[in-house]
């Protein structure tokens, strides 16, 4: 069974910076695209930042050159690092999982964890 956990979010101010974590599990293929996404109330789910089994990363506008997403295979973890928070970043952050990069890209990921809490105030 695939599951998906997320851990680091918080409540910061402006300017500051948090590191959020996911941890795969029980993932049966030699392949992986993995990415955060985040949904603000009232929003629509929105992608952050992926990065697939080779290390190749794609970022939204929106936080390109303040996040960055990286990965530790041997963890089967995948970490969002955040700086220079803004307050429109606050948000509920949602990892997920496909095999194919285009599921990723498009916003229908297979696998999706429970979400972490992101909150930036002014």
């Amino acid at each position: 069974q695939v599951q998906l956990v997320e851990s680091g979010g918080g409540s910061v101010q402006a300017g500051g910076s948090l590191r959020l974590s996911c941890v795969l599990s029980g993932w049966p293929y030699k392949t992986v695209v993995m990415g955060w996404f985040r949904q603000a109330p009232g929003n629509k789910r929105d992608r952050v930042a992926d990065i697939d089994t080779v290390g190749a990363t794609a970022y939204a506008d929106s936080v390109r050159g303040r996040f960055t997403i990286s990965k530790d295979d041997a963890k089967n973890t995948v970490y969002l690092q955040m700086d220079r928070l803004k307050p429109e970043d606050t948000a509920m952050y949602y990892c997920a999982a496909d095999i194919s990069y285009n599921m990723m890209e498009t916003g229908f990921p297979s696998y999706w964890g429970q979400g972490t809490q992101v909150t930036v105030s002014s």
